[in-house]
């Protein structure tokens, strides 16, 4: 018979530490596992994560559990429930679908949004300090070189995962019930080993001498914000230890204070790996276009035709407010950092590219 107990009756188990309880959604990804280290000696940890390999890093418990199916979202919270008690000083909901293929999928819904709203419903029985959603610079409307997007900026996402992401900072906001809050607009993440799929991908296609890599179709000032992992997982790590001092609802900015062209990255790039320059050949949008939907064609590329409508849009972002609220500082620069990613590439091509995921 299935078990319906409420989870307020669940009886909690004892436990000997006194260390308050955090809660990390996508816990066995890049950003969920360093944010894991890093709050291990202060916290205890539960990771929710699908079932099987990849697991949550060994300091926190691995909560398997299904964001898409009521019955495992309910029996997951029941054993935090047992485990862990009814306190939970910070949800750190990292868990979203995405991929660059650029074409519709129901999964955005039933895991990114769909999946939050399963997560607040359980959440309501327990007494939480605070819920951290990981959203999405893509949110906002593109800005131009020189107008920083505030957290006031208006929103316009063009793709369906930034689309995912206003939806879901919307219910968040309609269903959070007494939940405090924190909607993080995060830049892009990069780090020293790579882990950035736009960075990477223009650094193999110079890197091997591609033609595509000397054509761009948009304008080669326009760039996007990145972010520095360790700087992300500081930023959270405030946001947690802050908690009580922060606003019940508040969106924030977290993203580098510089924010690099196209071009810049180029000749940063091109300059590390081959020692010069190398220039930019601009082509019409509907050539770049046809190529893209050749090179797709007749195998795998990253870069798809829809993405040559966007590679005019600029982000660059403002993160005073998280400066201002949590204290936080970037330690990090993309274009201190690029150097280093690229010196490990030199060193052992084969290793760079099965860490990012890079095809021959």
């Amino acid at each position: 018979m299935e078990n319906k107990t409420p989870l307020k009756d669940i009886p909690e188990a004892p436990r000997n530490s006194r260390k308050e309880v955090i809660i990390v959604t996508g816990s066995s990804g890049m950003i969920g596992s360093v944010l894991i280290h890093k709050m291990a000696a202060h916290y205890r940890l539960a990771g929710l994560d699908l079932a099987g390999f990849p697991f949550p890093p060994a300091e926190a418990e691995c909560v398997c559990v299904d964001l898409t199916s009521d019955e495992s979202v309910e029996f997951a919270f029941k054993r935090i429930r047992y485990e862990y008690g009814y306190r939970i000083a910070s949800v750190v909901h990292l868990a979203a679908y995405y991929d660059f293929l650029g074409e519709p999928s129901d999964l955005y819904d039933k895991i990114t949004v769909k999946g939050t709203e399963r997560l607040l419903k359980s959440l309501q029985d327990f007494e939480v300090g605070q819920f951290i959603f990981s959203s999405s610079m893509l949110v906002y409307k593109p800005s131009s070189p020189g107008v920083k997007i505030t957290e006031e900026s208006p929103l316009e996402p063009k793709w369906d995962y930034p689309k995912s992401k206003v939806t879901t900072e919307k219910l968040i906001h309609e269903q959070r019930g007494e939940i405090p809050v924190v909607i993080m607009r995060i830049a892009g993440v990069y780090s020293e080993e790579g882990n950035s799929i736009p960075i990477t991908n223009q650094i193999q296609r110079i890197y091997e001498k591609q033609i595509s890599a000397r054509l761009y179709p948009a304008n080669v000032e326009h760039g996007s914000t990145y972010v520095h992992l360790e700087d992300l997982i500081s930023a959270i790590a405030l946001s947690i230890d802050k908690r009580k001092d922060l606003p019940a609802e508040v969106v924030i900015n977290i993203g580098d204070d510089e924010t690099l062209s196209y071009k810049e990255l180029q000749d940063i790039i091109s300059t590390e790996i081959h020692g010069e320059k190398s220039k930019i050949i601009h082509i019409p949008k509907w050539f770049a276009k046809a190529g893209a939907f050749m090179q797709n064609l007749f195998g795998k590329a990253f870069i798809k035709p829809w993405m040559i409508d966007l590679a005019d849009d600029h982000f660059e972002m403002d993160s005073s407010k998280a400066k201002k609220l949590l204290g936080w500082q970037p330690k990090h620069s993309l274009r201190d950092t690029l150097p280093i990613m690229i010196k490990k590439l030199k060193d052992n091509p084969e290793k760079f590219y099965r860490v990012n995921k890079l095809e021959k």
